[in-house]
C-alpha cells in the first residue's frame, strides 16, 4: 500500500509532457471533457459492475506534487521552471460525475465524466483508469461467482495469488461489492469493513501428531463455529472421522453445534456427498461443508448441477486475478472542449468502428419498465436533453437504425451523479455493506437473459436522436 507517499507521479509520463505543452502554449485554463467507458464485458458476459470510485475520489481530493516529486521532474531536465512552479501549487479544480459503485454498467456508456482545465483532467487519467479497470473487473467476476453459488456463502481467498499488495487489498474490497460475503484479507476488513475470516492451513494439521489432536486443539481455541480442514491426508478415512470426534468431544459438551469442514482437493462432488452422509450419520446435521481449490463460476455451476453437498465456497486465484478474462479495458477519451461557456464537441474517428467515440458532454438514462421494475435499455444523450416520462419514448439501435422500440409505461433514472464540483468533493460515500446491498438490488433489476453466463442477451445502449445525428455529422466532416 502507498497511502503515506505522494501519488502525483502515478501517471503515465505523457500526461506530464502534454501538460507541459498545454502550459507553454497558454492552454492551461482551457476546459476539457473526458469520458471513461469500456468496450466489452469480461468473460463474454452480459454486464459489468462499477467499482473503485471511492479510491479515485480520495486520490483527486488529496492530489499534490510534493518536494520530492518536483525535484525528480527537475532532474529530468525536460520541464521549465515555470511549469514546475505550476505543479507546486497544483490542485484539482474541476467537476466529476460518475455512476455510484455497485452500479450495473454496459459497454460504451460513460461511467465517469471529467470536466476540468485540461492539464488537471490529463494528469488524473492514469489513476482513474487503473482503479476502474482493476476494481470493476474483480467486482464483475465476484458477481458472476456469487450468482453461480445460488445463495451459498462465497469468501474471497485470493490475497496470496494477487498481483501485488494493492491488488489484494482493493481486490477484496471489489469482490465484496460484487457479492462475496467476506475475505481472508485481514487488512481489507480494517480499512474498508470487508468481513475477514479464515479457517486453518494444512500446516496446522501437520504440526500435530495426528488430525484428531489438531482439530481438538483448534476447537478448544475457537469453539464458535470452527472450520476444520479435512483433506491433509485422507478425507474419508482419517480427516472426517477425526473432525467428528473432535466436534463431539469439545463442542457438543458446550452446547455448540455450529461448525464446518473444508475440502480443498480431490473430486469435490464425490467427496462432498460422502462427507455429508458421514456427518449426518454421526448426528452432525448442522455441520456445514466448505469447498475451495481453484474455483470459479463455471466450476461452481457444474458442482451444483452434479449435486455436490456444498454450503460455502472459498474462491481464490480465479477471482482475485479474474483469471479467465483478466483485462477490463476502460479508456479515457476527450469528448469536448469549452471556451467562455461554449462547448465544442470532439470525436475520435477510426477504421475500427468500435474505436469511434461518442462526442460532446453527455449523460446516461436507464429506462425501467413500470410493470416489471426491470431495466430495459440505457440511453446516452447530450447533457441538456430532457425527456417527459408521460410521453412515448422511442429508441433505436445506433448501428442498425431500423431496430426500434417504443416505451410507454416507463421511468427514467439518470445514472451519473456529481462527485466533484469546482474541485470540492460533494458526494458522500456509503458504507461498504450498503454498496454491496445496492449492487445486489442492481442485479435484481436485470433480466435473467442479460445475466446468464452463456450467450447473454445484448442489453441495448442506444444514442438519442440528437447525439446520433451529431456523431454521424462529425464522422462525415472528418472524412471530407
Amino acid at each position: 500500500m502507498m497511502e503515506k507517499q505522494s501519488l502525483a507521479l502515478l501517471c503515465d509520463y505523457y500526461e506530464l509532457t502534454m501538460g507541459n505543452g498545454y502550459f507553454n502554449l497558454n492552454m492551461k485554463d482551457k476546459i476539457a471533457y473526458f469520458d471513461v467507458f469500456y468496450r466489452k464485458n469480461p468473460d463474454k458476459g452480459g454486464y459489468a459492475i462499477a467499482a473503485g470510485l471511492e479510491q479515485i475520489a480520495e486520490y483527486i481530493k488529496d492530489l499534490r506534487f510534493d518536494a520530492s516529486d518536483i525535484e525528480y521532474l527537475k532532474n529530468r531536465n525536460m520541464f521549465p521552471e515555470e511549469f514546475l512552479e505550476y505543479l507546486k501549487e497544483f490542485r484539482f479544480t474541476g467537476d466529476v460525475w460518475a455512476v455510484p459503485e455497485g452500479t450495473v454498467i454496459f459497454p460504451y456508456e460513460p461511467i465517469i465524466v471529467v470536466r476540468a482545465p485540461v492539464i488537471e483532467a490529463q494528469i488524473i487519467e492514469t489513476y482513474i483508469l487503473l482503479q476502474i479497470n482493476h476494481q470493476s473487473l474483480i467486482a464483475t467476476k465476484a458477481s458472476r461467482i456469487s450468482r453461480a453459488a445460488q445463495g451459498r456463502t462465497v469468501s474471497e481467498f485470493g490475497s496470496r495469488r494477487a498481483h501485488g499488495e494493492s491488488a489484494a487489498v482493493y481486490g477484496a474490497r471489489a469482490a465484496y461489492i460484487g457479492g462475496a460475503n467476506g475475505t481472508a484479507c485481514t487488512i481489507s476488513d480494517k480499512l474498508f469493513g470487508v468481513p475477514a475470516g479464515g479457517t486453518m492451513a494444512h500446516s496446522w494439521v501437520q504440526m500435530f501428531d495426528n488430525e484428531y489432536i489438531a482439530f481438538k486443539n483448534y476447537c478448544k481455541l475457537y469453539p464458535d463455529n470452527p472450520t476444520l480442514l479435512v483433506d491433509t491426508y485422507n478425507v474419508l478415512e482419517s480427516g472426517v472421522p477425526s473432525a467428528i470426534r473432535a466436534i463431539k468431544e469439545v463442542l457438543w459438551p458446550q452446547g455448540k453445534r455450529a461448525c464446518a469442514v473444508r475440502l480443498d482437493s480431490g473430486d469435490i462432488t464425490y467427496l462432498s456427498k460422502k462427507v455429508r452422509k458421514m456427518l449426518d450419520d454421526a448426528g452432525l446435521t448442522e455441520c456445514k461443508i466448505t469447498a475451495s481449490n481453484s474455483l470459479d463460476e463455471y466450476i461452481i455451476t457444474e458442482l451444483i448441477r452434479q449435486g455436490a453437498c456444498i454450503d460455502a465456497f472459498g474462491v481464490g486465484e480465479r477471482l482475485i486475478t479474474a483469471k479467465s478474462d483478466a483485462v477490463f479495458g476502460s479508456v479515457y477519451k476527450l469528448t469536448a472542449t469549452e471556451d467562455n461557456g461554449l462547448i465544442t464537441p470532439k470525436i475520435k474517428v477510426s477504421e475500427n468502428i468500435e474505436k469511434i467515440t461518442n462526442p460532446h458532454f453527455k449523460k446516461v438514462y436507464r429506462i425501467y419498465s413500470k410493470e416489471t421494475g426491470k431495466a430495459e435499455a440505457d440511453l446516452i444523450c447530450l447533457y441538456d436533453e430532457e425527456f417527459n416520462e408521460n410521453e412515448p419514448l422511442e429508441i433505436f439501435d445506433p448501428h442498425y437504425t431500423w431496430k426500434k422500440k417504443t416505451f410507454t409505461n416507463y421511468t427514467l433514472r439518470e445514472l451519473l451523479v456529481p462527485i466533484f464540483q469546482k474541485g470540492e468533493l460533494v458526494y458522500e460515500f456509503p458504507e461498504m455493506k450498503d454498496v454491496r446491498a445496492y449492487c445486489a438490488r442492481e442485479i435484481e433489476t436485470m433480466w435473467d437473459e442479460v445475466l446468464r453466463f452463456e450467450n447473454p442477451h445484448d442489453y441495448y445502449v442506444d444514442l438519442s436522436d440528437e447525439l446520433w445525428e451529431l456523431k454521424n455529422r462529425m464522422i462525415e466532416e472528418r472524412r471530407n
